[in-house]
């Protein structure tokens, strides 16, 4: 189900959202309750009273309700100027969209910036990242509702899918960073802290210099990764495995991995290098290393990139990199939209009329079937190695690619793509590809060598 967004296209908002991708903002949720603790009014809504008790009056320019124009608006408030403002929008007496405010002061107020050195106490509690516990620095907001820093929801992700504070499950790993600030909690933070938000600004851009290391990963050149899938390896060469006891050595125990460019084509920015320019960086979760210097990984993928450049040390390549991500929920959705509203009806339905729904439905579907037929490429030790079928949309583009024998330079057209729809749409064609007879995946396969032959005559899947 989806719903009319309140802010409309003016804010760059699509306009409709799903409501499964929405709920309650827990932080801002709580600020509000610390403001109310801090400055509700024991006169609350009321007037400002006669005389000399403490109040003031403001004027401001407002909409004239359903007709065009504006109006000059007033009203009295009893109390400090910023318990009588909080009560004016609280009971609904001030225009959300007032401009052109005016004070005019029933007594001189010499307590407001004890007021509002106390209320900045009281938020600062509320307003420390959770995963860092700093203040927090281009708040985002998860689909459960909870806000942390942008970067360290990038952080958490490269772990795992879950949300740092409730374990929900998260969807936005490759769209963390075109995901819209919170631009309430960023507007708090900016106005009652920028001393220590410039500060904490500097401080990050400290670290991303000190980590620029991350943009420089060694390239294992060998076969196709593919992000939150397994690697499995076995390094015998020498300078691999020194390449692999420094990535151990390292803090972050990541590398690189990329395929051989086996039919020489050219690589933007590289050339007719050895190696193709998109790869998937890994992580090391377990290391065995054998007496005679061999050694048994397991890596995980993490994200996507494309290799900028490249140079040799002691054998091996290092890429300076550039990370991929996919675009917005926002912008894919339109895109959907777009290509969905000019589905034909005649024949059979392109791929690039089916909502994306349909294409992960059409690829679930015919592994499914295949699952029933005890395929060979779905025995249980290849589920038991990757994982069962996925539920998500977004991580059923990987799985699928993992255990489907097809070459890896079709695979490999996976990691350019920069949105969940596009990938469905390729796997969907290698669906469709198999179903009409143009590919045959071979009765026997082997886990981690798949392959395919092209069949132009009748034959069985």
């Amino acid at each position: 189900m989806g719903f009319t967004c309140h802010w409309g296209t003016d804010n760059g908002c699509a306009g409709e959202h799903c409501l499964g991708d929405c709920g309650a903002d827990v932080l801002l949720s709580r600020l509000v309750d610390v403001f109310d603790a801090v400055l509700c009014n024991s006169s609350a809504g009321s007037e400002a009273p006669l005389g000399n008790e403490c109040g003031f009056r403001v004027t401001w320019t407002g909409l004239r309700g359903d007709q065009p124009g504006t109006v000059a608006k007033s009203a009295d408030a009893a109390g400090g100027l910023l318990e009588g403002m909080y009560d004016l929008v609280k009971y609904g007496r001030f225009d959300y969209d007032a401009s052109d405010l005016k004070f005019e002061m029933h007594e001189p107020i010499d307590q407001e910036n004890q007021r509002f050195e106390r209320l900045k106490d009281a938020v600062q509690n509320e307003l420390d990242c959770q995963v860092c516990y700093s203040l927090i620095l281009d708040p985002l907001t998860t689909s459960c509702g909870h806000t942390f820093c942008r970067r360290c929801v990038a952080m958490a992700l490269d772990h795992s899918d879950l949300c740092p504070a409730c374990r929900r499950k998260l969807n936005m790993a490759s769209t963390v960073k075109s995901e819209p600030t919170n631009k309430r909690i960023s507007d708090i933070i900016e106005t009652l802290y920028p001393e220590q938000v410039a500060l904490r600004r500097d401080t990050s851009a400290q670290e991303v210099t000190a980590l620029d290391d991350e943009a420089i990963l060694p390239l294992f050149v060998s076969s196709l990764s593919l992000p939150t899938m397994p690697t499995f390896l076995h390094v015998f060469e020498a300078r691999y495995r020194l390449m692999m006891q420094r990535v151990m050595q390292s803090r972050g125990r990541r590398f690189g991995m990329v395929m051989f460019n086996r039919a020489g084509r050219f690589q933007q920015g590289l050339g007719r290098s050895q190696f193709m320019q998109y790869g998937t960086a890994l992580v090391v979760d377990r290391y065995e290393l054998l007496p005679d210097g061999r050694s048994l990984v397991v890596a995980t993928g993490l994200y996507r990139f494309k290799v900028l450049s490249s140079y040799m040390l002691d054998m091996y390549y290092v890429g300076k990199i550039q990370r991929v991500d996919d675009i917005s929920v926002i912008e894919e959705e339109n895109r959907e939209a777009l290509e969905t509203s000019v589905a034909d009806a005649s024949g059979e339905q392109p791929l690039e009329s089916m909502s994306t729904q349909q294409l992960f439905q059409l690829g679930l579907d015919f592994v499914r079937k295949q699952h029933r037929q005890a395929a060979p490429w779905l025995h249980p030790r290849v589920l038991l190695a990757y994982g069962d079928i996925p539920t998500e949309p977004s991580h059923f583009p990987w799985w699928f690619a993992s255990v489907l024998p097809v070459w890896e330079e079709e695979k490999y057209t996976l990691l350019s793509t920069t949105s969940v729809r596009e990938r469905l749409k390729i796997t969907a064609r290698w669906v469709r590809k198999l179903e009409s007879r143009e590919w045959y995946v071979p009765l026997i396969t082997q886990l981690g060598k798949p392959s395919v032959m092209m069949c132009h005559s009748p034959c069985t899947i």
